[in-house]
């Protein structure tokens, strides 16, 4: 399958301006596709159990449809997964204040004490990775349906397995040339999904 050709100045940031429609349930079941596994990660690591991340999740999810309006998009900010990650901590602050007496971390830090604290450097430095390893998993998810098996394994073998193009094109069939071209072919789709689904520059 040939890659769509997509001006990125159309498709930069795209799905963030479209859940602001309420109606575009497309939109937003690839929001949750997206986002909701970070909810679910940072409570997990937080010691939440799976049933109440789930429902933290749809609190996010409710807050960020009455809020997104709030959010200003710039592209030189790059300030979606700062929100984001301040809608997250704040359902989370509030779900464990309404559950204070339960201890649901080890040792005498409950989570609620934990929470009390401002996010030190670390979590916010590990909230934006996580953010980042997720929207590169999904568009690579995305990006495999709509390449030839033979580009898609040439751009494994160089770029995911750090084979030498000869070993790709002998492996595919492909010359060491196309090998190139499929390599920054299927890059330059990721970057545009990453791009079309965040404020990332990636």
């Amino acid at each position: 399958m040939s890659q769509p050709t997509l001006d990125p100045q159309v498709t930069r940031a795209s799905l963030l301006i479209r859940v602001r429609d309420p109606k575009d349930n497309l939109a937003w079941s690839q929001f949750a596709e997206i986002y909701m596994p970070l909810v679910f990660g940072y409570c997990a690591k937080r010691g939440i159990q799976q049933s109440d991340a789930a429902d933290i999740a749809q609190e996010v999810m409710r807050s960020v449809a009455s809020r997104i309006g709030e959010f200003e998009y710039d592209p030189k900010r790059g300030a979606f997964r700062g929100w984001l990650f301040t809608v997250i901590r704040s359902k989370l602050i509030n779900f464990v204040n309404a559950r204070s007496r339960r201890e649901v971390a080890s040792g005498r830090t409950s989570v609620a004490e934990m929470m009390a604290e401002q996010p030190d450097e670390q979590e916010v430095t590990q909230w934006d990775q996580d953010c980042r390893q997720r929207l590169f998993e999904w568009a690579v998810g995305q990006a495999r349906a709509e390449f030839h098996d033979s580009t898609w394994k040439a751009f494994r073998m160089t770029a995911v397995e750090n084979k030498p193009a000869k070993e790709a094109a002998d492996a595919t069939g492909l010359s060491v040339g196309a090998v190139y071209i499929a390599k920054s072919r299927v890059l330059s789709r990721i970057r545009e999904l990453v791009a079309g689904a965040s404020d990332d520059d990636a």
